[in-house]
């Protein structure tokens, strides 16, 4: 039996109290695969540890327990090999759009000439609708423009998995489904595999291919895994038309409201 792109076994998270002895576990014997090319969702309530999940995938925090592999490797520290988009931009401010996303491309293939760099970078900003906004400042752009960099520096070192906090959670309504849209159309292009965290149920719905819900902490698990079975062409415009949507969402939504404090694991 062929194992999962990524594969995640029986991960734990504990924080030390104040006495110094380890405290309650904010998750464990959490258990997942991802498909290579899949976009997977994670939904759940504040504190269930999904940000921590997602660290310890991206390398820049480390588990109490268990084990993360991708690709047949056990993550163990940062790597180019995973792409970060977190809520808040974390552009460097002193350099313009095309300046952060050629510092990731120049990290990823030293070799390259000044002209492939700048080649390699214009092209993934063009992808997010930044072509005309290449030598702005962070300070210059609007809050959808900062993420649309970000997502060009994270899809332009041609990541193994891309990695997503809730990127778009401080933006407003149609800016961030106009970014959705977009990192749909990406996603479809690249082929490339995801893993995202979200509040947003439709935007679940909408760019996942199927939904890890948790169950709230202390000692969060993966309750239950949502295969979401619509038509890959979906778009915002046409969600709600597709049959199964309101079956999905509904289930989604009891979910979080009536069971996501008491439920216990199912088989994914």
């Amino acid at each position: 039996m062929n194992r999962p792109f990524v594969q995640v076994q029986g991960l734990a998270k504990r924080y030390p109290g104040r006495d110094g002895r380890p405290g309650p576990a904010v998750f464990e014997d959490v258990d997942f695969g991802i498909e290579r090319g899949e976009f997977v969702c994670v939904i759940g309530h504040s504190g269930c540890g999904k940000t921590t999940i997602l660290n310890i995938l991206a390398g820049i925090d480390q588990a109490s327990a268990g084990v993360a592999i991708m690709d047949g490797r056990e993550i163990a520290g940062p790597s180019l090999e995973r792409g970060v988009v977190f809520q808040a931009h974390a552009l460097l401010p002193w350099l313009t759009a095309l300046q952060n996303v050629e510092f990731g491309v120049r990290s990823r293939w030293p070799g390259h000439s000044r002209a492939q760099v700048r080649e390699h970078s214009v092209r993934y900003l063009d992808m997010v609708g930044l072509g005309r906004a290449l030598d702005k400042r962070p300070a210059e752009l609007s809050g959808g423009m900062k993420q649309r960099v970000g997502i060009a520096r994270a899809f332009a070192i041609q990541p193994k998995m891309l990695l997503l906090d809730e990127p778009f959670g401080a933006l407003d309504a149609l800016t961030r489904g106009t970014i959705q849209d977009e990192l749909r159309q990406i996603v479809g292009a690249t082929g490339q595999t995801v893993f995202m965290i979200t509040h947003d149920v439709d935007e679940a719905i909408l760019l996942a291919d199927r939904v890890l819900l948790m169950s709230t902490g202390p000692g969060a698990r993966i309750a239950e895994t949502v295969a979401i079975g619509l038509a890959r062409d979906r778009s915002r415009g046409s969600l709600h038309h597709e049959p199964g949507y309101y079956d999905i969402r509904n289930h989604l939504v009891d979910f979080l409201v009536q069971r996501a404090g008491h439920t216990q694991e199912t088989p994914a």
